[in-house]
């Protein structure tokens, strides 16, 4: 059964907007309003802003991360080489660790 919750607290500008959840995203919705004392549509608001803000980031790390490597101001490495380095240092790591032993 969905949960549709109207974010009836939106400001005149915004439509209310309704969401609907799985029956077991409701029940930690509302264990976790119980818990805090903060109406649902608070705990909603404040999640979905926090995690655009964050995939905004990620965007835009990742564009300019793009962009260096277009105008070559970054290398590209090749992944199969970095793993196997990363293992090799790895492996020398725990030769070094049981040789102190």
């Amino acid at each position: 059964m969905a949960f549709a919750r109207m974010l009836a607290r939106a400001p005149a500008t915004l439509t209310p907007m309704e969401v609907n959840f799985r029956p077991e995203t409701e029940s930690r919705l509302q264990e976790l309003a119980n818990k805090t004392g903060r109406a649902p549509d608070d705990l909603v608001e404040d999640a979905l802003a926090s995690y655009l803000q964050e995939l905004g980031e990620v965007r835009k790390a990742l564009d300019d991360r793009y962009d260096e490597l277009k105008n070559g101001r970054v290398k590209a490495v090749d992944g199969d080489a970095a793993f196997a380095e990363l293992r090799h240092k790895s492996s020398q790591r725990r030769s070094e660790l049981r040789n102190r032993i």
